[in-house]
């Protein structure tokens, strides 16, 4: 039976790229620079649109295993695409990064393979229109134990909280995973998820969770309070470790007792798109390597500080020589 270092849980989102100008986002009706959700015949009306599309394996967590396998991690991820050709295009590529898929593509039900149409502009913004179709599915049959109970960490996606069945999900697979030895987390992806399910997310992380991933808005909207530091000082007591991010702040970093503070160093950003999905790689792998929280936490800022350098949410450079350059291994 295999055994993984990190498996995720997430949404499995094509993302399709077209150039495009500002007169079309215009004539369109996109709202330039920014992610909407968008209904089904939206979706596929824009996704027609669309001229000389190009596509690459998208969602949150799925872009954070995509970057501990370019660190050489054993991983897998869970998810629901449909046996189409976006969804067999997303099980292929998996794979063909070195990230095991457990789940075949769904041949009955008619919801289509989740899709992010993305619109470039020539000054390199990208307006984002998301169709969350079958990845927000998710349900306890979909998450294998063979899997979630053979992992060293299990990193899950808050935006799934949204459904009921993803909620049954996540608690499976993190009484899977601790009963196999494994550590599990959660990123809590959004502050307007965590309002949703405050009372819910409170629970997950004070009852289930190793490890919580947040940045300052997210971990100041669970506890309800604008002081930071109020915020961390009961989350520290609700997790055994807690990581704060802060957009260009140091980044914060708890466990136990045992809190530092890691620099990040500024960069001016082509594209931020992935910048928290590459910390959580970073990060994770200080963790699954058995690294200081300092090293981890470095660790998770040389892997943003690289994707917000180009354009995409995964890594092109090669993430351990950027690491050694660092000190950092």
């Amino acid at each position: 039976m295999t055994r993984y270092q990190v498996v995720g849980i997430g949404n499995a989102i094509v993302d399709v790229l077209s150039q495009t100008e500002d007169t079309f986002l215009d004539l369109m009706g996109i709202t330039k620079g920014v992610m909407q959700l968008v209904e089904r015949e939206r979706g596929e009306m824009l996704y027609g649109a669309m001229r000389d599309r190009t596509e690459a394996p998208g969602g949150s967590v799925a872009n954070t295993l995509a970057g501990l396998g370019n660190l050489g991690m054993k991983t897998a991820f869970v998810g629901r695409v449909r046996d189409d050709a976006l969804g067999r295009f997303y099980a292929r590529s998996l794979v063909a990064e070195g990230t095991d898929f457990p789940n075949p593509p769904v041949a009955d039900g008619d919801l289509p393979t989740s899709r992010s149409m993305i619109f470039v502009t020539p000054d390199g913004e990208r307006s984002m229109n998301t169709y969350l179709g079958i990845s927000a599915d998710v349900s306890p049959a979909d998450v294998p134990a063979s899997v979630t109970g053979q992992t060293d960490y299990l990193f899950l996606e808050g935006y799934l909280f949204d459904k009921d069945k993803g909620k049954q999900a996540f608690l499976q697979a993190v009484r899977d995973c601790h009963k196999g030895g494994g550590k599990a987390g959660i990123a809590l992806s959004d502050p307007f998820c965590v309002d949703r399910h405050r009372a819910d997310f409170r629970r997950l992380v004070h009852d289930d969770m190793d490890y919580v991933i947040g940045n300052r808005h997210e971990w100041t909207s669970l506890y309800q309070t604008e002081d930071l530091e109020a915020a961390l000082a009961l989350a520290r007591a609700d997790c055994p470790v807690v990581v704060c991010t802060q957009s260009g702040e140091d980044v914060i970093v708890m466990r136990g007792d045992e809190r530092v503070e890691v620099p990040v160093q500024r960069v001016v950003p082509v594209d931020a798109t992935g910048a928290g999905d590459q910390f959580a790689a970073g990060f994770l792998y200080g963790l699954a390597t058995g690294q200081s929280l300092a090293t981890a936490g470095a660790m998770g800022c040389v892997a943003a500080a690289e994707v917000i350098s180009h354009f995409g949410a995964r890594p092109e450079a090669d993430m351990k020589a950027l690491f050694r350059a660092r000190g950092l291994i």
